[in-house]
């Protein structure tokens, strides 16, 4: 059994994650402190305010399957959280792809004959089935056929995560799409329908002043629950001895604690630790990769460029992958009315080309495509806005798991220190799954529970299965699983 005491807990990052095992500790009266190195908190799930204007990194819907986490949420913001109805589309080949699919819209803008030879390539990969399938590419062409995977994963996933299809491992896509099946394409085509899945659940919950309101609110409550958050206080060492975490350094100053909660990426979380790790363990933790990420909110004059909350652009002609609507998230997030504000969201490594550009550049950039994809001129736009996100999503390539591997075996060595969250468990987690590897983290430290949280969602099916529940809390990962949209689904998911 996990071991208990009675220290103060010191909560590393102040993320979804973080905040989380800070509010349920604070619950149980327990002292902690939580450690974020940047201004603000809530990570990736942050709601930026340029002039007024209010986005959203990613598109961050609140959307589960746990009732625990509902319950949380509407326990945090009440009234705050509004439903909204979802409304999305994909740019694929000049044209807007309606989703849910319609039948008479896919066979206008696909084809029937291209929808043949997406047929005929399915029932050849159902034919030469061989062995089991190593890489991403592998794994979507045995299950959907060549045709289909050239046509909606390949460009759009490359330009998302920046490495060949070939790179990318097996288990990503199983992580992703597990649920889908070419039947359930067409049956969804056909009849409105994915066999015993609805194909998309068509509402979820959304905080009125954007996502980082949720967290915002977390961290106030923590406060006046007798916890302490600290901004600007990144940690610089992690001391060890004998096997335990004994202090946490962080703005300058040597923190005593019983406990450790780290939501940090794991490679900064082995550089941290003082003494150093074994040099396998380094050289593992070093050789983790991360896709980063920057959004340009763009101030528009005029009435909403479109209707969607966003839209998929699998145009290779351009780079942008995403586009946010922001108002028709929340009304409040636009403050004023003659305008709308959209983000542009593109995928880069820190340092390369495009991160590299001045916000002018970048604000230029995305100017261009818009008006190249055709939804507005450039002179109506206003007023542009950079925010660049670092290791925004870990990268499953040839070599994580087995780096994850050694690092974990390290980690067990360390009988105070848990990691959660997505970057603390280098796993593809929505911001739900990361809240529960939190309060399954703070069961080990209060009740002496022994839970795993590297199997926080490992065997829970991952998207939008709309099972009927008590309440409307249902999950809505930020990426469709159907036909094209189920390329998105693959390249990332922000909650």
């Amino acid at each position: 059994m996990a071991e208990r005491n009675e220290g103060q807990v010191a909560v590393l990052g102040g993320g979804p994650a973080g905040l989380t095992a800070a509010y349920e500790l604070t619950r149980r009266a327990r002292p902690v402190v939580v450690l974020e190195g940047g201004a603000q908190v809530g990570g990736l799930a942050r709601t930026e305010v340029r002039d007024g204007y209010r986005f959203d990194l990613g598109g961050h819907r609140f959307f589960t399957k746990s009732h625990e986490v509902g319950r949380l949420w509407h326990e945090v913001l009440g009234d705050e959280l509004l439903l909204r109805d979802r409304l999305s589309r994909i740019f694929w080949r000049g044209r807007f792809i309606d989703y849910p699919l319609r039948l008479g819209d896919v066979v206008r803008k696909v084809g029937p004959l291209e929808l043949m030879r997406c047929a005929a390539s399915f029932g050849a990969a159902q034919l030469w089935r061989r062995r089991e399938p190593e890489t991403f590419e592998q794994w979507v062409c045995a299950r959907f056929g060549r045709r289909l995977f050239e046509l909606f994963f390949k460009s759009y996933t490359e330009k998302v995560w920046g490495v060949p299809t070939s790179e990318i491992r097996a288990e990503w896509a199983a992580q992703r799409i597990r649920t889908l099946s070419f039947a359930r394409i067409v049956r969804a085509a056909l009849f409105k329908d994915g066999g015993d899945m609805h194909s998309l659940v068509e509402r979820f919950h959304y905080p009125r002043l954007g996502p980082g309101q949720m967290w915002e609110a977390m961290a106030t409550q923590i406060a006046e629950g007798g916890g302490e958050v600290r901004l600007g206080a990144s940690v610089t060492r992690v001391e060890l001895r004998n096997g335990r975490v004994v202090a946490v350094e962080a703005g300058g100053e040597r923190l005593p604690v019983g406990h450790a909660i780290s939501s940090l990426p794991l490679r900064d979380i082995v550089a941290l630790a003082d003494p150093q790790p074994p040099p396998e363990v380094r050289a593992a933790a070093a050789g983790l990769r991360y896709r980063d990420f920057l959004t340009v909110a763009l101030v528009v004059a005029g009435e909403d460029l479109f209707p969607d909350n966003w839209i998929y652009i699998h145009e290779p002609a351009v780079q942008v992958g995403r586009i946010q609507n922001f108002r028709a998230w929340s009304e409040a997030m636009v403050p004023d009315s003659t305008c709308t504000c959209v983000g542009m969201e593109y995928f880069c490594f820190e340092g390369d080309e495009l991160w590299n550009c001045s916000d002018l550049e970048l604000v230029r950039l995305a100017t261009r495509e818009l008006v190249q994809i055709g939804l507005t001129s450039a002179e109506l736009v206003q007023a542009g806005h950079v925010v660049r996100v670092q290791k925004a999503y870990p990268i499953y390539d040839a070599e994580y798991e087995a780096r994850v591997r050694t690092i974990r075996g390290w980690l067990e060595q360390i009988s105070n220190l848990q990691q959660i969250g997505r970057n603390g468990l280098h796993r593809y987690n929505n911001s739900d799954h990361s809240m529960l590897t939190a309060l399954r983290a703070v069961e080990n430290v209060c009740d002496g529970t022994d839970h795993d949280l590297w199997k926080v969602n490992s065997d829970d099916a991952y998207h939008e299965e709309d099972k009927p529940v008590q309440h409307p809390y249902q999950r809505a990962p930020e990426t469709p699983v159907l036909l094209a949209e189920a390329a998105a689904a693959l390249g990332h998911a922000s909650e």
